[in-house]
């Protein structure tokens, strides 16, 4: 038609990136990101330290220099596993949600995009702050009497490990849309099989769960990352794996149920 109107406004598909550029702008922007990494980081780092300052070097003869870490990652696992939650049901919470949807009607992408920027987020905060404790702790108790156990490993893997808590979390928030149901699920996946080991192995019938359990519950599965039960070397790659399986399911039933129901 030689009438139509022509918006003067340039008119781009939109893609994954700017789904990732307006949850990146949303997770900076609340103050819920400042207060969750704020105390994780305080838990890691001042936990961390602080046994770090009362060790000699002997007691690295057997253990890396990140052990520190793992005392305060036990609490501040419970940090991501909160914002991991938040992320996601906080939007169902306010209505913000509707808002999302209308200007990206692609739920899919909305969810990757909160998926891969709260892992990036919570993977670069965690690492970094296992590495900050290994590197303090190094210097200051090392010497000849401290071990030359490779601690790389553990930065990695114990980073990974709690950024897998917080986007299970994610998941299961996505799927529950309620906050504070969400979060009370999730800590009772962290802290119910780390109690429960301890009532079943009272009858041989289930003495075989309960060592499973106690194997694969998040606070054994990050000391046996970081070499805490007297092995020779760090390990929990099994409990890595079953992790990654554990999120990819629920990140499976989270898309699923995201496409099936209204908002």
């Amino acid at each position: 038609m030689a009438n139509a109107y022509t918006s003067p406004i340039p008119v781009k598909k939109t893609h994954l990136g700017n789904a990732l550029a307006s949850e990146w702008t949303k997770i900076k922007s609340v103050r819920s990101t400042m207060w969750t990494l704020g105390i994780f980081l305080a838990l890691v780092i001042g936990i961390g330290l602080l046994a770090a300052a009362n060790t000699e070097p002997g007691d690295y003869a057997d253990v890396p220099f990140t052990i520190p870490a793992f005392f305060g990652l036990i609490l501040g696992q419970i940090c991501l596993i909160t914002l991991g939650v938040l992320v996601t049901s906080s939007e169902y919470g306010t209505g913000m949600i509707r808002t999302t949807f209308t200007a990206s009607p692609q739920r899919y992408r909305v969810l990757a995009a909160k998926v891969v920027v709260f892992f990036v987020t919570a993977f670069v905060v965690s690492a970094g702050s296992i590495l900050l404790v290994g590197l303090v702790t190094s210097s200051m108790n090392g010497g000849a009497e401290a071990g030359d156990l490779p601690w790389a490993g553990t930065v990695l893997k114990g980073g990974l490990y709690v950024s897998l808590l917080g986007v299970l979390a994610l998941a299961v928030g996505s799927m529950l849309r309620h906050s504070a149901g969400a979060i009370t699920a999730m800590l009772g996946l962290v802290l119910v099989p780390a109690i429960l080991p301890a009532f079943l192995s009272i009858w041989e019938s289930t003495q075989t769960l309960g060592e499973k359990m106690s194997d694969y519950n998040a606070i054994n599965s990050l000391a046996k990352i970081f070499g805490a039960e007297g092995m020779d070397s760090p390990g929990g790659t099994s409990q890595l794996v079953a992790l990654i399986v554990l999120t990819v399911l629920a990140l499976g039933g989270a898309f699923a149920l995201l496409e099936k129901r209204d908002v």
